[in-house]
């Protein structure tokens, strides 16, 4: 920097002056992308860098997303340095003076939260807390505590997620009708007590307090504490990229590629909708693929597959999903896998879960081809190949079975897949929903961003049920391939008639 030059750190009008500006406990930032969410929950450590005693932590749910380019280690290093802090990037650490440091830190399964037991953090941040699960963020509620005289806080940001358990907290917020933010309501405060999972809601103090006495009065005559110490402050604060002034300054693609995602995605992420986009095509109806994944209901367990879809050393994951009947229970993921790999971590989730070599079933197109030579009896899965006998809706031709009327095994089984999702016999665990599927998404949100890529496509010259191409899919897609509904398709191989040589000529 030149000598006596002056460098100007401030949030921007809109959401970043909104959110620094806001008194709430709890401030979540649920705006489009673009805004500066990030930039803005960093600058709130600067508030209280002088401060003896004041600690900070900001979580992000796995450690490569905290080194990601341009993320949370990145936009410190442009901020921080300005203020004579010292970096310990081994540690993820910010050390403004003996006393006062800042943490980033992962927290991936949530057994992580006993870690910090006894902790006292007067600012807890979280990074796209649509990562985190629920147990999560209120369990470190309770870590956020202070003996530095600032009052503690916490702010979180997130891009909209409309399954997640944080629509529902914001819900207040956000037109139920459109999905989005109410202007009117944009950072208005409103108070909030839990018992046990439900809220307890109110526009004061006052309010919250006389719907929960039933749960404060014996807490507050023992303790002789103020009622209004058990109420917590909160408000969600929206905003959109045209606010963030710098950003289109510097970077005016960056507007043009949010402009060019399906109409999904654009709408989440550029207008900031909390709702999805249906489509009649969808193969899955989006209510009952979103229930999968609330696990209120039983659904029958009795056997145990696996179906893998396979990659190597390519662009698509490889994935393994360990199934107790039509609940999806474990699943493996790896970005890129040798033939040994693959072969190893197949008998190695049928090993631990005990599941018959009969009842395991492999993307055999292209790379896959080898696997049946190391496990023997496991179904080959062809894409491409003729869709099979249904003995449950048997077809018949001159009093003889037939195929059903799909192009072909792919088509049909998601056909199927599709319908029975739509019946309700599906379900996906929450140790499952709840992990990384990557380094932006839980392979719930995963899911869900798949999803739409599976459509109906016109029916052939021979009456033929289709789906849209692989390519098409992958456009929606944004160049990546369906491959956690593609393993979660083939779950419904196992319906159908097993007899190979007369069903899978191509």
């Amino acid at each position: 920097m030149v000598a006596n030059e002056v460098k100007y750190i401030r949030p921007q009008e809109g959401y970043q002056m909104m959110a620094l500006s806001s008194p709430a406990d709890i401030v979540i930032g649920g705006a489009a992308a673009g805004v500066g969410k990030t930039y803005t929950l960093l600058l709130e450590v600067l508030r209280h860098k002088d401060v003896p005693g004041f600690g900070s932590v900001i979580f992000r749910r796995t450690s490569p997303q905290i080194t990601a380019e341009g993320a949370l280690w990145d936009t410190s290093m442009k901020i921080f340095p300005l203020f004579n802090a010292k970096p310990a990037e081994s540690r993820y650490e910010w050390e403004f003076s003996k006393d006062v440091k800042l943490k980033f830190s992962h927290m991936e399964y949530e057994k992580n939260i006993f870690n910090w037991q006894g902790s006292q953090i007067p600012f807890i941040g979280f990074d796209e807390l649509t990562h985190f699960s629920k147990k999560m963020f209120f369990y470190m509620l309770t870590r956020n505590r202070s003996v530095c005289g600032v009052k503690p806080y916490v702010r979180a940001t997130c891009n909209p997620d409309p399954e997640s358990w944080v629509a529902e907290f914001i819900a207040w917020w956000i037109d139920q009708e459109t999905g989005f933010p109410i202007p009117e309501r944009n950072g208005v405060v409103r108070f909030l007590i839990m018992d046990g999972d439900n809220y307890i809601w109110g526009d004061t103090k006052a309010e919250v307090i006389e719907k929960a006495w039933y749960m404060l009065e014996e807490p507050v005559t023992k303790s002789g504490i103020n009622p209004d110490e058990f109420v917590k402050s909160v408000t969600f604060i929206s905003g959109d990229i045209y606010q963030n002034k710098e950003l289109l300054k510097v970077n005016p693609a960056y507007l043009a590629n949010l402009m060019s995602q399906d109409k999904e995605t654009r709408a989440a992420l550029l207008d900031g909708n909390w709702k999805t986009v249906i489509s009649d095509n969808d193969i899955y109806e989006y209510l009952s693929f979103a229930g999968m994944f609330r696990n209120v209901y039983t659904i029958d367990v009795t056997e145990r597959f696996i179906t893998a879809d396979i990659a190597l050393q390519g662009s698509d994951k490889f994935i393994v999903g360990y199934w107790e009947g039509r609940s999806l229970e474990d699943l493996l993921i790896m970005d890129k896998s040798d033939g040994k790999e693959v072969v190893d971590s197949i008998l190695s989730l049928a090993k631990q879960y005990h599941v018959q070599n009969h009842n395991i079933t492999y993307d055999n197109d292209g790379v896959g081809g080898f696997v049946s030579g190391f496990i023997e009896g496991a179904i080959p899965f062809l894409n491409g190949g003729k869709a099979m006998i249904n003995p449950n809706v048997e077809v018949r031709v001159n009093g003889e079975a037939v195929p059903e009327n799909y192009e072909n095994l792919k088509t049909q089984c998601y056909y199927h897949s599709g319908d029975n999702v739509g019946k309700g016999l599906y379900r996906v665990s929450e140790k499952v929903a709840n992990m990384m599927y990557d380094n932006k998404m839980t392979v719930r949100q995963r899911f869900m961003f798949e999803r739409k890529a599976i459509k109906r496509a016109k029916a052939d010259m021979d009456g033929k049920l289709q789906i849209i191409k692989k390519a098409e899919m992958k456009t929606k897609l944004n160049g990546q391939s369906p491959d956690l509904m593609d393993m979660f398709m083939m779950r419904e191989r196992f319906t159908f008639n097993t007899v190979l040589e007369d069903f899978w000529v191509q």
